[in-house]
């Protein structure tokens, strides 16, 4: 038996289906969005009393990367990846989580230079000084010298603010004790009297009077440390050896005469004549301390105060004396053998040191 389908009620029943699939699919959309779905995002308005340091430090739950909606698992990785690392960098680095603030800056300070006139500490590489003072000679030589005065300058190279090398020239000078100058004169007087008894048809006048000084004069190289170096004060010792000459030099009252070489006029006026000199050279050193005082703290002009111990060790040489001319069997011309005595004094200076 055969059934004839009627085409008009095929197609109505193709419709109905379609029809009923369209609002199905809709009911669907529309529940989803009804709800409160895992994919969707909301916005909502932040508290005004939040703080902003806990918006910054604590992110919101919808901001995690699970609300955000991550759907690839790249994302994830990313996410898990970057907070392993902030773990492990802690660890090994706890105070990089809280680090130590920054010291305050400092004001005052002399500034570093390192150029062709300063060292890396600031100091400056080369000194200069000058200064003049009193000599006080001690032991043996305070038995015919007397205190005097004294001058010295000199340049050299500081390495830092620490040590420095000086070469420098020293003056002191020295007038003797009147002991010795009435030793000489009776020394002497004895000598005219021998030459007069020698010749008598020119006999020499005696002196009557006898006076001299005395000088050393050096070169020498002297290291320096200062110990102490503060804004104003400062305090440093010093030493050194070199190259000493020491002269002995006496002298009677005479007359000078000059003459002008315009009008031809000549004019008599009285001056000291020297009647015996002696020299002696020998190496010695010194030693002692001193201490400065700058105007500016940052200044290199310094004010110095400075005592020093020389000692020379001078040859003794032979001679004759007062009190052994009558003795000796020394045929030679030295009459005053304590010239190359060794020689020991205390120089105090006052000076200027840049």
């Amino acid at each position: 038996m055969q059934i004839t389908q009627n085409p008009l009620r095929a197609l109505s029943r193709a419709a109905s289906l379609a029809l009923f699939a369209g609002a199905a699919t809709l009911g669907v959309h529309a529940q989803q969005a009804s709800g409160s779905g895992t994919h969707g995002i909301s916005f909502a308005q932040p508290s005004v009393s939040t703080s902003l340091l806990a918006l910054n430090t604590a992110p919101a739950a919808s901001d995690a990367p699970n609300a955000i909606g991550y759907s690839s698992s790249a994302g994830a990785d990313a996410t898990a990846s970057a907070t392993t690392y902030m773990s492990s960098s802690l660890a090994a680095n706890p105070a990089s989580a809280n680090p130590a603030p920054q010291p305050p800056p400092r004001y005052g300070r002399r500034p570093v230079y390192a150029d062709s006139s300063h060292n890396a500490d600031g100091s400056s590489k080369y000194t200069f000084m000058a200064g003049v003072g009193l000599t006080v000679p001690v032991g043996g030589t305070h038995a015919y010298l007397t205190p005097s005065y004294a001058f010295q300058f000199g340049g050299g190279r500081n390495f830092n603010k620490k040590f420095a090398l000086l070469a420098q020239f020293d003056w002191h000078n020295f007038g003797f004790q009147n002991s010795t100058l009435n030793d000489q004169e009776a020394l002497y007087n004895l000598e005219i009297d021998a030459y007069n008894l020698a010749n008598p048809s020119n006999p020499v006048s005696p002196l009557t009077q006898v006076g001299g000084t005395s000088h050393v004069w050096s070169f020498t190289l002297d290291p320096m440390y200062t110990y102490m170096d503060r804004d104003r004060f400062g305090g440093y010792v010093v030493g050194g050896v070199g190259f000493y000459h020491k002269t002995a030099n006496f002298t009677t009252p005479g007359v000078g005469t000059y003459c002008d070489p315009y009008y031809g006029v000549c004019y008599e006026y009285q001056a000291n004549q020297t009647i015996d000199k002696y020299t002696s050279n020998a190496a010695g050193f010194n030693g002692g301390f001193g201490f400065t005082y700058k105007a500016s703290r940052f200044s290199d002009l310094k004010l110095y105060a400075e005592a020093r111990y020389v000692y020379i060790d001078n040859s003794p040489r032979q001679g004759y004396t007062l009190t052994n001319q009558a003795t000796t069997t020394y045929s030679g011309n030295n009459a005053f053998p304590l010239n190359s005595a060794k020689t020991s004094y205390i120089p105090i200076t006052l000076g200027i040191r840049f």
